[in-house]
């Protein structure tokens, strides 16, 4: 018996060709593709939710609590990520389904704005199964889970190439402004954004407009637009001796240049991984032959060749420059950059894809989230059993709380110590403290002393983290009503192998 003759899959089958027939359809897509969108963020949120556990993330703690202290950068990364994160617990609650909410409508954000790239190149039909292909790649569901640095410049990087595409096409100033805007947005996000600036650079000065865009004022729109926005980081950077470049030098650089060399392959070779579902599917679907691909890869048609330069730019541009920067590439970082793969893959004419490959690629993009939804509480247990987590930030926050309310009666303003735990504490604690990660101002520079005197301060540092524990020794000697203790904190997880961590808290009380 055929598999499409089972009755699930049958009525699966049904259920997407109607929706295929309504994203086709010029009167309904539109509406339906965002309706369709809302229930993705939804279902993945769930899924999220439920196999997370109790806690967040220490790098999405981290976001949130740095956002309480407003500034144009920090030490670790651009502002991007962090003002959002502010911006959205000031709609809606601190909880961990608001965060997941949040996370997911990045990826979202980004296939809309996939989906609105592709009509430039592709028939309606074509641009189902893009939008359908891109949902297959993890970027845009199981990665997108954490909210960071990284997953920030999804909806950023497609939403600039789409605003910048039409720039290039009509030389409109609203949209010159845009891909200014967008542009400067990604980079204030990471500074990976800069290899999307050169691929569109690069795309730009190879596409058949390039004499009229470039003799129009878009390109110089966007160069002012960008500049103006980007001007007060950029100044911040100056200020504070370029605090994030060292970070990630210190992060990432290479020992050797065999050491970037392999680093480039692991990071072709992770990319290529990534999306290798979504391409076999593509290029099976449409019988692709070997003069087919060639064309894909490095098609004549110049119009084509623009869109095919702005989406392998980007790229293939870190794997120029790696070895003589000395850095270890990481293929998390393409997250952003596929936006554009709909239209390398499909957008040769001579490319048909059948009516019946098209609703079973859509009908397999549509049943993904719902049996990852299903899943979820087996993942859950898995997550639980096999990687339990060191610490319960939710507990050691109520032990941190309990010992500040037993030193003063005024509210908790600042948490120090390691920064990982300062961050998923604070993140728990009612006051909603500010961070003092390492007690180095480098890391906090809106701390000075004359504040931590006045609003006083508790620390928390691993028992066994020496350099963590002279600093918040010091801090305690230099306030005589500071308090000491030390408290066993359980992991989160399930089984004989959930670790328990020994922690010290200090607290430094305000000073008259």
């Amino acid at each position: 018996m055929k598999l499409a003759h089972f009755a699930p899959i049958r009525s699966a089958l049904a259920s997407a060709e109607r929706l295929v027939d309504a994203l086709v359809d010029p009167q309904r897509r539109e509406r339906t593709v965002v309706a369709l969108l809302v229930g993705y963020v939804v279902i993945w949120t769930g899924y999220a939710v439920i196999t997370t556990g109790a806690d967040v993330h220490f790098d999405m703690a981290e976001a949130v609590v740095l956002s309480r202290d407003p500034a144009f950068g920090y030490a670790k990364h651009p502002p991007l990520s962090i003002w959002i994160a502010g911006l959205w617990f000031t709609l809606l609650p601190l909880s961990k389904w608001a965060f997941y909410l949040l996370a997911f409508t990045m990826p979202a954000i980004a296939l809309w704005a996939a989906w609105r790239l592709s009509a430039r190149w592709l028939d309606a039909e074509k641009r189902v199964v893009g939008i359908a292909l891109l949902t297959l790649i993890p970027f845009f569901s199981f990665h997108a889970l954490k909210f960071n640095a990284n997953t920030v410049l999804i909806p950023f990087w497609a939403l600039t190439t789409l605003w910048f595409v039409r720039s290039y096409d009509t030389s409109n100033p609203g949209y010159a402004a845009l891909a200014g805007l967008g542009a400067a947005a990604a980079m204030l996000g990471k500074y990976w954004s800069i290899f999307l600036i050169a691929g569109l650079a690069l795309a730009a000065l190879c596409g058949p407009r390039r004499r009229a865009y470039f003799r129009s004022p878009a390109p110089w729109i966007t160069v002012a637009v960008g500049a103006a926005v980007l001007a007060p980081h950029v100044h911040w950077l100056f200020v504070h001796d370029f605090l994030p470049f060292s970070y990630a030098v210190s992060l990432h650089g290479a020992r050797t240049a065999a050491d970037a060399a392999a680093g480039i392959v692991r990071y072709l070779i992770d990319a290529a991984a990534y999306v290798a579902v979504p391409v076999a599917l593509a290029l099976i679907a449409a019988r692709a032959g070997e003069e087919t691909v060639r064309d894909l890869l490095l098609p004549r048609d110049g119009d084509r060749r623009f869109a095919v330069i702005a989406f392998w730019a980007p790229l293939l541009l870190p794997v120029v420059v790696a070895i003589p920067a000395g850095a270890r590439i990481n293929a998390l970082w393409t997250m952003p950059s596929f936006a554009l793969l709909p239209v390398v893959l499909l957008s040769l004419p001579r490319i048909v894809v059948p009516r019946r490959a098209i609703v079973a690629i859509f009908a397999v993009a549509m049943a993904l989230p719902p049996a990852a939804l299903a899943l979820s509480p087996i993942v859950a247990l898995a997550n639980g059993w096999l990687r339990p987590a060191p610490v319960d930030y939710r507990v050691l926050a109520q032990a941190i709380e309990r010992l500040w309310q037993e030193t003063t009666p005024r509210p908790l303003r600042i948490v120090a110590g390691d920064g990982d735990l300062v961050y998923g504490a604070a993140f728990h604690l009612p006051d909603r403290p500010s961070a003092f990660a390492y007690f180095s101002p480098q890391w906090a520079p809106w701390l000075d002393q004359a504040r931590i005197a006045r609003e006083g301060m508790a620390g928390v540092c691993a028992a066994d983290d020496q350099s963590c524990l002279a600093g918040a020794e010091a801090r305690v000697k230099a306030a005589p009503a500071g308090r000491r203790i030390t408290v066993d904190v359980p992991g989160r997880g399930i089984g004989a192998a959930v670790p328990t961590g020994r922690y010290v808290i200090v607290t430094v009380p305000p000073q008259p």
